[in-house]
């Protein structure tokens, strides 16, 4: 071989290897670089919970029994200490040929899952079956039984125990947890922990009042919405776990009235933007791709931020050239497969009429937005939709979803509304999520105790029943002869969870913490300690409180720029004392 020709190959090779090597390199900062962008950090915050109290154990027989079951009940460290457990420190659960059981309740309703600690027998396999459940009767069911299901979260399945050690499971909404040794043999079961899992949010707004029954209305509602914001702004956590755009509106109003500001709203409106086509429905339903824009209109009138409103800008023109094409001849919402909520939805009459309102209200927030954005062409688009939207009034047919929206959207008269339709048989026919839009269609038509009274009854009513957080539906007519969603079954009386809801609700299909649900959280604060903005970014707001037959009401409200407290107080006289104590820049309007 010529050495002349040996050292290009080489040098050639060098070359190849260097760049290989470089290439590799590349590629490995490259695979590095999208790794940690990938990486998200989990806003969450865990926080370990013991059970409040036993509420069953199996039965004690020849084939399986259950001892010690109270010392679940103490504080743990989540350990199994070596030694201790041996001479028997937990819950010992034997299966002579029978399941041996144990049901818990942690006292109110997490999202999370739950920590067993275990014990013995070293090197032998222990299973168990874990059953979540939002009530006691939920906890007890059988998989299939009365809509039981694992559909969003897996809330009922068996898994193996370590020796001497934890296991985690589930990722649901709960109160109550059942524990089934299914291996035979003998375990000792030391600790119990419910793993609550929470998104960071101080609450800022507050409310409490001369009245205790609606203060646990108003903080079981705000614990609700708490509860549905975790990745994003969930319909509910235990099904669904879910974006649905129509029902977060509600949510959004409370939101702003409790928490202020938070990240988790504007990325569930992004979601829902970058998943759905400008021209396609949101969630697959026309009537949410209008919530969507409603929602839009309500977080810019609270935060100012044109910034973001500016980043949908393309996007609201698109929807707008799309929902224009869906006004008919006769100037009705023509928008296919029309949904407003559940218990509306054998009524299809109210609901094309609901449909109208709630489009009309959308092309006029749509023309405000445009407005806003300098866009004279969606401006007019958007006025003229709604101009012609307005030529139709349509009858609110016995229902008092309709009737709340025809109210708030001028098509009919609040008064009459109310006196015609939302005042009548008191809380039959309020809804969970549309009696949010109940209540201030009553406010609108000066009928704010009446408003209160139906705060008391309905949410009241599931309070009642055992509620920790506000449900997916509900009907006051359920309580009757009915025992509660924290008690064992009672024979001959019916099971508030399990023997109703519809659709795709029946059974213990249905959730026990909706966020749709947590109107009241909203409503007390507007209409009772009367804090209402009027201005973009909360710079100018009206305070005008309503007591009622309360005696005093306080609390506060958050804004961009701080956070509005108030106080009122009712003189012998009937007039009202107010304390307002605004940040700088808060312009306040009493009246």
């Amino acid at each position: 071989m010529n050495s002349a020709n040996v050292t290009p190959q080489r040098s050639r090779h060098k070359r190849g290897l260097a760049l290989k090597q470089a290439c590799s390199l590349s590629a490995l900062v490259l695979m590095v670089g999208v790794s940690l962008a990938a990486e998200q950090v989990d806003p969450r915050v865990r926080t370990y919970v013991m059970p409040t109290r036993i509420v069953w154990c199996s039965e004690k027989n020849e084939q399986s029994s259950v001892a010690n079951a109270e010392i679940l009940l103490k504080d743990k460290y989540g350990q199994v200490p070596e030694g201790v457990f041996l001479a028997g420190s937990g819950c010992r659960l034997e299966n002579k040929g029978a399941p041996a059981a144990v049901l818990v309740d942690f006292g109110r309703e997490y999202h999370g899952g739950v920590q067993l600690a275990s014990g013995g027998p070293s090197g032998k396999d222990v299973k168990v079956r874990v059953r979540f459940g939002e009530s006691v009767a939920e906890a007890m069911a059988e998989l299939g039984e009365r809509g039981a299901c694992n559909d969003h979260a897996i809330r009922d399945g068996v898994m193996d125990l370590p020796w001497l050690g934890t296991r985690e499971i589930g990722n649901t909404g709960f109160r109550f947890l059942r524990v089934d040794l299914v291996s035979k043999g003998v375990l000792s079961l030391e600790a119990v922990r419910a793993v609550s899992l929470m998104r960071p949010m101080a609450q800022l707004g507050a409310f409490t009042s001369s009245d205790e029954r609606l203060n646990q209305v108003w903080a079981t509602a705000v614990r609700t919405l708490h509860l549905c914001c975790q990745d994003y702004i969930w319909d509910g956590i235990k099904r669904d776990r879910l974006v649905w755009m129509g029902d977060m509106h509600p949510e959004v109003s409370s939101l702003m009235a409790v928490f202020g500001r938070q990240e988790v709203l504007p990325a569930s409106l992004d979601y829902m933007r970058q998943t759905t086509p400008a021209n396609k429905w949101m969630n697959g339903m026309p009537s949410y791709t209008l919530w969507w824009v409603r929602c839009q209109h309500d977080w810019f009138r609270y935060t100012g931020d044109l910034a973001y409103l500016k980043q949908h800008h393309a996007y609201l023109k698109a929807v707008f050239a799309n929902l224009v094409k869906f006004i008919g001849p006769d100037n009705r919402c023509a928008l296919p497969g029309g949904f407003l909520d559940w218990p509306t939805q054998h009524n299809r009459k109210a609901v094309d009429a609901g449909m109208q309102a709630l489009m009309l209200m959308t092309f006029e927030d749509g023309a405000r937005l445009a407005g806003t954005l300098g866009d004279t062409e969606l401006a007019a688009q958007c006025k003229a939709g709604a101009a012609k939207l307005r030529q139709v009034t349509p009858a609110p047919e016995g229902s008092k979803q309709v009737a709340a929206l025809l109210a708030l959207s001028g098509l009919s008269d609040a008064k009459a509304m109310n006196a015609q339709v939302l005042a009548q048989n008191g809380v039959q026919g309020v809804s969970t999520f549309y009696g949010y839009y109940m209540l201030e269609a009553m406010a609108k038509a000066e009928n704010v105790q009446g408003g209160i009274n139906t705060v008391r009854d309905y949410w009241g009513g599931m309070l009642d029943m055992g509620a920790t957080s506000f449900w997916e539906d509900f009907n006051v007519a359920w309580t009757n002869n009915a025992f509660r969603i924290d008690e064992l079954p009672v024979a001959g009386k019916k099971d508030v969870h399990g023997d109703y809801g519809e659709f795709c609700y029946k059974g213990f299909r249905h959730s026990l913490c909706h966020g749709w649900s947590s109107g009241p959280a909203a409503w007390l604060i507007a209409h009772v300690l009367g804090i209402q903005p009027v201005e973009v970014g909360c710079k100018t707001v009206r305070v005008k409180p309503f007591l009622g037959d309360l005696t005093w009401a306080e609390g506060s409200f958050p804004t961009p720029l701080g956070v509005i407290k108030v106080r009122h107080e009712k003189q012998a006289d009937g007039t009202i004392k107010s304390d307002i104590r605004a940040p700088a820049g808060i312009s306040i309007v009493r009246e």
